[in-house]
């Protein structure tokens, strides 16, 4: 068995910056996301293939005014599990 030694303020920094990275990993993701991000998540470089998702029900968006939209995450989500395929 190996032992290692910190001096206290060593410790701390090291507990203090794995807190940091661990809060970093689960932060809590918006709700809703733009049309870039959006394209993003869905790996997909055009906002004709975002329209048409749109236009199939396929995705939930919301318009708040005439040139936005906003996408929701949770919908993007389930359409990308929707198209999972299985290992074999």
């Amino acid at each position: 068995m190996e032992v290692v030694c910190l001096e206290t303020q060593a410790f701390y920094s090291l507990i203090d910056e794995v807190v940091k990275r661990l809060r970093e990993q689960h932060k809590e993701k918006p709700k809703w996301v733009s049309t870039e991000e959006a394209m993003e998540i869905l790996h997909i470089t055009s906002k004709t293939t975002l329209q048409k998702f749109r236009d199939e029900g396929s995705i939930r968006f919301s318009q708040p005014s005439a040139k936005v939209i906003l996408y929701d995450r949770e919908s993007l989500d389930e359409f990308l599990e929707k198209h999972a395929k299985d290992t074999f």
